[in-house]
């Protein structure tokens, strides 16, 4: 099959741009964790990676989607860097990950993660 001359351009990796960045988690409020964590996991093909009474975190093939209490978290994303510090000071999390949270020009949530432990 005959493929387009700019699609096959598009393609092509441009060594000379940083990698994207990876998105970690989306976060998304529900009323009950273990009510979340039910109904997502009977929905959908998913695991539990974590699971407290104030927030879950489910693996899926492509991201992570993480439950969280409305008077917890705000509904929001995660995006990993290596450079998180540039965004302001890091808290510590109960799971030694290191993030802040941010607003974007419209004042959407987002959590800068500092690049997980290898």
């Amino acid at each position: 099959m005959p493929t387009d001359d700019k699609t096959d351009r598009n393609a092509k990796v441009d060594s000379s741009h940083p990698a994207l960045d990876r998105i970690h988690h989306i976060a998304v409020v529900v009323p009950n964790i273990e009510e979340g964590v039910a109904w997502y996991t009977e929905n959908f093909h998913c695991t539990v990676e974590y699971v407290d009474d104030t927030w879950a975190l489910l693996q899926f093939a492509n991201t992570k989607l993480a439950l969280v209490l409305p008077h917890q978290h705000p509904g929001h994303f995660a995006v990993t860097r290596h450079d998180a510090e540039r965004f302001g000071t890091l808290t510590v999390h109960r799971d030694g990950l290191e993030s802040i949270y941010i607003k974007d020009i419209a004042g959407n949530s987002l959590e800068i993660l500092k690049n997980e432990r290898t």
